[in-house]
């Protein structure tokens, strides 16, 4: 690897959270007794928050026990996984990709998608009042090579101006900010905005900051991946059948999301309050949920494009993503549930 990608959409650097919880549900036992699944405490994560904190994902288990970890940053994931203490997860492109990649394509498979969006170009109104104004100002993204900040760079690139990726010195200042640590570095005026996900979006939005740039508009039909759901390849062969119990409740999770908006807001913000100890402020929570896209699509082109910007960055040596998409047990779900059959863009294991 030229230079690794880095966290999900989030940058954070931190180690998985003690926050595991295991319940047990009705019905007959899987082909194992308890599945370990991970994710993030972030509304991108959303299918997840909710499809656990309302039991929609157990119940399709069965008598096979759920058990939960969640995690700070991609790369502390995507080791879980490769060491079995986790089979299944939610996660950004970057590191799934990454893993991928780095394991020569034996680690893990893309089985579904779970949320679209939410990311932002988030500034100080004071000092820049247009797109042109971000040149030869302070912005922030989460980590080197993460998600969002191949993005930026990316958009950089395509204005015509000149930035060293790892450096981050050039036209624009790219500087690689912990989520957690950006809206405190918007208040002290060490950044003139951030290209970030949410909820730092809107929570620099309540400092004052303005949304000079929604990412969504960059792609076709204002869709990228921004989360996917991933499971180790050794347990995708020995489990299929609990592989298959998690994307039926992944699915019936974001249809429950789509039908019950504002109930699954709530839930999504009593499970963050659980696993944080925080529920996030209305003035965050509302504008950030709006903002993010439930999808069983993976959107698997976009995916492409994303591993496509990292290598144009010098952050990513080209990767051969053949057959980084198993797409076999959900298609086989969504047909069940009547809905459309989705596309690996010519990169699934066929």
């Amino acid at each position: 690897m030229a230079g690794a990608l880095g966290a999900c959409g989030y940058g954070s650097q931190a180690e998985e959270e003690d926050k595991s919880a295991t319940t047990v549900g009705e019905g007959k036992k899987l082909s194992v007794d308890t599945v370990k699944i991970g994710y993030f405490p972030n509304l991108t994560h959303a299918t997840a928050l909710v499809g656990d904190q309302e039991g929609i994902i157990q119940k399709e288990l069965g008598g096979t026990k759920l058990r939960s970890a969640t995690f700070n940053a991609g790369p502390s994931e995507i080791e879980a996984l490769n060491s079995g203490s986790i089979d299944i997860g939610w996660i950004g492109p970057s590191p799934a990709i990454n893993g991928y990649a780095k394991s020569n394509g034996e680690a893990l498979r893309i089985i579904g998608g779970s949320a679209s969006g939410g990311v932002k170009l988030v500034v100080n109104p004071e000092k820049i009042k247009s797109l042109d104004d971000v040149r030869g100002k302070r912005i922030a993204t989460p980590q080197l090579g993460n998600t969002q900040d191949v993005a930026f760079l990316n958009w950089i690139a395509e204005k015509g101006w000149k930035v060293d990726a790892q450096s981050g010195e050039g036209d624009v200042s790219v500087v690689r900010t912990d989520n957690k640590v950006t809206p405190g570095a918007y208040r002290s005026g060490s950044v003139d905005g951030a290209w970030v996900p949410e909820p730092t979006a809107a929570k620099l939005v309540a400092e004052g900051g303005k949304v000079l740039l929604d990412e969504s508009t960059l792609w076709p039909d204002k869709k990228f991946v921004i989360t996917n759901l991933i499971v180790s390849q050794s347990f995708l062969k020995e489990h299929p059948d609990v592989v298959e119990a998690v994307l039926r409740g992944s699915v019936k999770t974001n249809r429950w999301i789509e039908d019950n908006p504002e109930k699954a807001r709530a839930s999504a913000n009593a499970a963050l309050k659980k696993l944080s100890g925080k529920a996030l402020p209305p003035e965050v929570l509302d504008p950030a949920w709006e903002s993010i896209q439930t999808t069983d699509d993976p959107l698997a082109a976009t995916l492409n494009t994303e591993a496509a910007h990292a290598v144009k960055a010098g952050l990513l040596e080209k990767p051969d993503l053949k057959g980084i998409y198993d797409l076999t047990l959900l298609n086989k779900v969504l047909k069940d549930e009547g809905r459309p059959e989705v596309d690996d863009a010519g990169l699934g294991t066929n």
